[in-house]
């Protein structure tokens, strides 16, 4: 495995994060924007993205700006929101081809950079307003998305875990924003905060691929970083002293649908930063992450009680979600069979051959991940989110360590919160 380097360097507030690499194709451009997860602000944030596409002051409409990315050799633009923890992060992504692969077009990259600063910082505006039409169109598409998870049951049903377990926690906002905001977004206001945004929130700005480092470097600072920017909000990691329940929060909800929806909630007392953040990994790999885990066979293969049955766990906040698919009859014996797979665990009813298959489960994963160069810059932004360095090399050699008691360990410290059911109107 090549090993990962990543030089970085503070300008204006902002963090230049270079990432050589000969191993990947492309050239790979991130701008993460970070901010503390708010009421007030979290649907002019999950607006912005849709606006920000669709034009530039330079490329004022999506077909102009398409039309810049075929000029240069069908790169690729995405922008995206996605609550990560007790954050919110916007995402600007820009891959294109190597102008090393490409004779006569050293250029290429310059050039992109350029789009993609005007994409960030050169929006479409009209004074002190964001483009009326564009505004009102993508306001509609953003209300559709919001009313579209109604119909996609397991995101209703894991948002809706996250509604009654995180009720007054920062992590309980819906990353789509909320319908009701909608009506008093204007496009003045909403550009007035994206000015804000600019100025306040965490800018981290990753460069992989195969590259001059100190080209690149003078490249970025004298095109993306020379703005002038206040002191970014102080934010602090996502808090775990949440009030211990003397028993699990039970919530049932009834919709016409015919199969129900099982989603669990656990806190785990453990993220990102913590020492026993890798045997977390492990377990939840034994419990529920793979086809090969408790839940999977034993909710779904041995008892035929789930159509699907799987679990993941929120690195930055704590919790360890379950989730399946199940009849509404039998609730409650898919209930008790998950809850045993835990008492399981805590016991340590696995073998020593399950834990090793897992470790390489997992490792397999994560070289899988930074195949993608995408993929490797979420990893490495791992680290700013927890505030914790922790190299893809060091992620992986400490997954290798973890040994079964480890794993009881962390097993004892979940705590079951929130038991959520999605059931049919005639359900019991």
């Amino acid at each position: 495995m090549n090993k990962i380097t990543e030089e970085v360097s503070e300008h204006h507030g902002v963090k230049l994060h270079l990432v050589p690499s000969k191993k990947y194709k492309t050239m790979n451009i991130v701008v993460k924007f970070k901010a503390p997860l708010t009421r007030e602000t979290i649907t002019k944030r999950a607006l912005l993205p849709y606006i920000l596409r669709q034009g530039t002051k330079n490329y004022p409409s999506r077909k102009a700006i398409q039309s810049k990315l075929d000029d240069l050799y069908g790169a690729v633009l995405s922008i995206d929101g996605a609550k990560k923890g007790d954050n919110h992060i916007l995402s600007m992504r820009m891959e294109l081809a190597n102008p090393k692969f490409i004779p006569n077009e050293s250029s290429i990259f310059d050039d992109a950079i350029e789009l993609l600063t005007e994409v960030i910082f050169h929006p479409n505006v009209q004074g002190n307003a964001f483009n009326t039409d564009v505004f009102k169109c993508e306001t509609e598409t953003l209300r559709q998305k919001m009313n579209a998870i109604i119909d996609d049951k397991m995101s209703y049903a894991n948002m809706r875990l996250i509604d009654e377990m995180c009720k007054g926690e920062a992590y309980q906002l819906h990353v789509h924003g909320y319908e009701e905001d909608l009506n008093s977004i204007t496009p003045e206001n909403l550009y007035d905060y994206y000015q804000q945004l600019m100025r306040e929130d965490h800018l981290d700005i990753y460069v992989l691929g195969d590259f001059d480092q100190e080209k690149i470097k003078k490249h970025i600072t004298t095109t993306m970083l020379q703005r002038k920017r206040s002191e970014p909000v102080v934010q602090h990691s996502s808090s775990l002293s949440v009030d211990k329940q003397e028993k699990p929060n039970v919530v049932i909800e009834k919709q016409d649908i015919q199969q129900a929806k099982l989603h669990i909630g656990y806190r785990t007392h453990c993220t990102y930063q913590d020492d026993d953040y890798f045997a977390l990994h492990v377990f939840n790999g034994i419990f529920g992450g793979f086809p090969s885990s408790k839940l999977f066979i034993n909710v779904r293969e041995k008892n035929s009680l789930a159509y699907y049955a799987a679990s993941r766990i929120e690195s930055h906040k704590g919790l360890l979600l379950v989730f399946s698919g199940i009849a509404a009859e039998d609730y409650e014996k898919a209930k008790e069979i998950i809850e045993l797979q835990i008492t399981a665990m805590k016991n340590g009813e696995f073998t020593e051959e399950e834990l090793q298959e897992t470790k390489e489960l997992i490792i397999n994963q994560l070289l899988e991940t930074m195949d993608h160069p995408q993929g490797m810059i979420e990893l490495l932004y791992q680290q700013v989110l927890g505030n914790k360095e922790i190299t893809p090399d060091q992620l992986i050699n400490n997954i290798k360590q973890v040994t079964k008691e480890q794993v009881i360990n962390i097993a004892e410290k979940i705590e079951e919160d929130t038991v959520y059911l999605l059931t049919g109107k005639g359900g019991k």
